[in-house]
């Protein structure tokens, strides 16, 4: 992938955690691994605003678990072609590579939303609740994505 991002079989031996991040136009979904690197579990969702306060709101939300990169989903187009929120998020990253030495590692997100509908809806999940949702979930489906490949790639994981 070009741009701000590491291709995932270059990251190297990292200890923390990983952050899984879906951008938004209005929000940013964020879901966390375990230090292991076996589980994404949802964390929360930012209400975009500007840069620096987005940042700021990623960086210190990074710091307090531990996150060693970031796994950037990045909305491709369905034949696999780049577009404006593509574009705008690899914008995002590379911004984010200027304030923060954690590598950004690019992940295909173009069904993650749509799994994530699909999960919130066979839980039984509200409207209401699933437009609240949807962004750490799609975060979360984009992280194991990543986590599940590592696996494959028989990346030295603890434990």
């Amino acid at each position: 992938m070009t741009g701000p991002f590491l291709p995932i079989e270059e990251m190297g031996h990292l200890e923390g955690a990983l952050f899984g991040l879906d951008f938004g136009t209005k929000t940013i979904g964020i879901a966390v691994s375990d230090e292991g690197w076996r589980i994404a579990t949802p964390l929360q969702t930012i209400r975009r605003t500007k840069f620096k306060a987005d940042s700021e709101a990623l960086l210190a939300l990074a710091t307090r678990y531990n996150v060693a990169a970031f796994v950037v989903g990045l909305p491709l187009n369905m034949d696999g072609t780049s577009g404006p929120r593509a574009q705008s998020t690899r914008d995002f990253a590379r911004n984010m590579a200027k304030l923060s030495e954690r590598p950004m590692i690019a992940w295909d997100e173009r069904w993650s939303t749509v799994a994530a509908e699909r999960a919130l809806i066979e839980t039984d999940t509200s409207r209401a609740k699933r437009r609240e949702s949807i962004d750490k979930m799609a975060a979360t489906i984009i992280l194991q994505g990543a986590l599940d490949r590592l696996r494959a790639l028989d990346y030295p994981l603890k434990g």
